[in-house]
């Protein structure tokens, strides 16, 4: 816990390591089942940050996913080093996906991560760099 009773979890996220990808959103909802967090909100924290996870994992080298709960609200902030989003206006329509066929091949691919992130968090805002890197922050009520 930090001072001010926020506790914090940071977690690395490798691009391409679908063995383990969505661990780390898997764990964040068994802490949220462990301090109490209502089935709602741990579900939709659970859709949001496997969403953003698997965005890291399929297009991204590397990143990292932090969470921040406290009494009031849970804060998940996830930052890559991939490709960047040319355009996050496209990127947050239902069915726009830049997915490989191979990603289709293993059933990833249809437009959704985003909308679903934007759909399932209280508040939600992409920021990206082409080139560099995207940065996912989103927020949910307590």
């Amino acid at each position: 816990m930090a001072a001010d009773n926020t506790f914090i979890q940071e977690y690395s996220i490798k691009g391409w390591d679908f063995t383990r990808a969505g661990e780390a959103s898997c764990e964040i909802k068994n802490i949220l089942k462990q301090i109490g967090v209502s089935q709602d909100v741990i579900r939709r924290v659970a859709i949001a940050s496997y969403e953003a996870e698997m965005n890291v994992v399929m297009y991204a080298r590397q990143g990292t996913m932090r969470c921040e709960i406290d009494t009031t609200k849970i804060k998940i902030t996830i930052e890559d080093e991939g490709p960047g989003i040319a355009d996050i206006d496209q990127a947050m329509q239902e069915g726009f996906s830049t997915a490989t066929p191979e990603m289709r091949e293993m059933g990833f691919g249809a437009g959704m991560g985003l909308p679903n992130i934007k759909r399932n968090s209280d508040g939600c805002e992409v920021t990206s760099v082409v080139g560099k890197g995207t940065k996912v922050a989103m927020s949910f009520n307590l």
